[in-house]
């Protein structure tokens, strides 16, 4: 391979061998330690002379950027001198915006695999052990062979049509959900569907009504669009409709599994949040992120099957029912939005990867998905079982665990005042992840909690798990 330096003219061909030189091994483009072509030909490369390249490495030499081993060859040395002062943050012009950046929190991330602890109670993270190996691999070499044919040319921005086809006729069949492949933009998850549907609708100071308490990524993307999101509480039906203030653009909700407290919305309070909806014009974000996970028999319509003036878009993901790494997703787009978030998704990645497409596309059509849905929803149904026995017996006098109808976490409630903060960190001590309730709100908890996820812990790991916590409330009571 060709060392990446340029000639221009006649004049100072030197220098210019030296300035290039010294430029990319200050920048880290020739790394400590690499070994440079020899003088006669890097020469014959650029078309100059052995003694213009000689001066330049000699140049290089005594700035102690390179060094010559005798019967080696020449390399970048091992240690490089102070070059000058990066630009600091204080010196930008966009200090403010950057700074604002800086300080965001990042709460429900996912520890690095060398932080994660034996026992991890982390909400949506989903079972390693359960993931289809075999059956997704054959998908993906089945995506190899069609994109091997395809190469060159972007894709669509709103998604291979085998894929939203293959969507369109699973949501309708396990949600209820009322949509054509035309009507779907596949994303890269439900984050930005979300990002996308904000980017569409929102302005600097733009109301955004959202559940209090809530899923607070959703938030925080809100915010940092710079919408004034305002939380509006919910009660046992769900999102208080008679609370979302006038002049709200759009309206964020989970309906069919609360995040994080795990009830459904009422049917009156649909109805009710739809003509709310078509009151003040503003569209309403229906994030379904795991009803395939549904314990109890009864299930509500969506709100998009529901919706008779194209006010609702419906959003959900793959992460929940195959794995957080998958980063697809989709957004079922009402008429008025469709071509504006293709739009978008166009200019913000032009299109989600091609080859995760196809493989999920063909996973789908070979029934390979709702086997694995199935499967996983025995598996989470047992270890929320005994979830469920624990926090009803030993650990009553401290935990209430929420009704929750579905997905692959609990939300649960102390009885009495228990630090939140102390028992979290006293349980990373004895390997135990546990997470608080309270980052799920914008304004000060009135119940603290935690929220458990059971996706990624295994069944026979939930007891010993949960002796050590009740050892840590003992010892928080003494």
């Amino acid at each position: 391979m060709e060392l990446h330096v340029v000639i221009e003219g006649t004049r100072g061909l030197a220098d210019q061998v030296y300035r290039q030189l010294r430029d990319a091994i200050r920048a880290g483009r020739l790394a400590a330690g690499q070994r440079l072509p020899p003088s006669r030909l890097l020469a014959e490369q650029l078309g100059v002379s052995r003694k213009t390249v000689a001066q330049a490495y000699s140049k290089l030499t005594l700035d102690r950027l390179i060094v010559t081993q005798v019967g080696a060859g020449t390399f970048v040395a091992s240690r490089l001198p102070q070059s000058s002062r990066p630009l600091a943050q204080e010196d930008l012009a966009g200090r403010a915006v950057a700074r604002q950046w800086q300080g965001v929190e990042t709460p429900l991330r996912h520890p690095l695999p060398d932080a994660r602890l034996r026992y991890e109670f982390i909400a949506g993270a989903s079972s390693r052990r359960l993931f289809p190996e075999e059956e997704w691999r054959q998908c993906a070499l089945h995506a190899l062979r069609r994109t091997s044919t395809l190469r060159g040319f972007y894709a669509e921005p709103e998604g291979l049509l085998e894929l939203r086809d293959a969507v369109s006729r699973h949501v309708g069949f396990s949600r209820g959900v009322d949509c054509r492949a035309d009507d779907l933009v596949i994303t890269n998850g439900a984050q930005q569907a979300l990002d996308l549907i904000a980017r569409v609708l929102i302005e600097p100071g733009s109301i955004v009504a959202m559940e209090e308490p809530g899923y607070p990524l959703a938030r925080m993307l809100l915010e940092a669009q710079r919408a004034q999101v305002v939380p509006v509480p919910v009660d046992d039906e769900g999102i208080r409709v008679d609370l979302i203030p006038g002049g709200t653009r759009l309206i964020y909700t989970t309906p069919t599994h609360q995040f994080p407290l795990g009830m459904p919305m009422s049917m009156a309070r649909r109805h009710a949040l739809l003509d709310r909806a078509r009151e003040l014009g503003a569209i309403v974000v229906e994030d379904d992120y795991d009803s395939e996970f549904r314990y109890t028999a009864q299930a509500f319509e969506p709100l998009q099957t529901l919706d008779r003036w194209g006010l609702v878009a419906y959003i959900g993901t793959f992460s929940k029912s195959l794995s957080p790494e998958l980063r697809l997703g989709y957004a079922i787009a009402p008429p008025a939005l469709r071509a504006a978030l293709v739009n978008a998704k166009h200019l913000s990645d032009w299109h989600s990867t091609t080859m995760l497409q196809w493989t999920l596309a063909r996973f789908m059509t070979q029934g390979h998905l709702l086997k694995h849905i199935r499967r996983c929803h025995d598996v989470y149904g047992e270890r929320r079982e005994c979830l469920l026995a624990r926090l009803s017996g030993d650990l009553s006098p401290w935990l209430e665990a929420l009704p929750t109808v579905a997905g692959f976490h609990l939300a649960v409630r102390f009885r009495r005042p228990i630090p939140t903060t102390q028992l979290c960190q006293l349980a990373r001590r004895v390997e135990v992840g546990l997470y608080p309730l309270d980052e799920c709100y914008r304004l000060p908890s009135p119940n603290p909690g935690l929220l458990l996820g059971f996706g990624a812990i295994e069944a026979e790991d939930i007891n010993p798990a949960l002796d050590r916590v009740r050892t840590i409330l003992e010892q928080l009571d003494a």
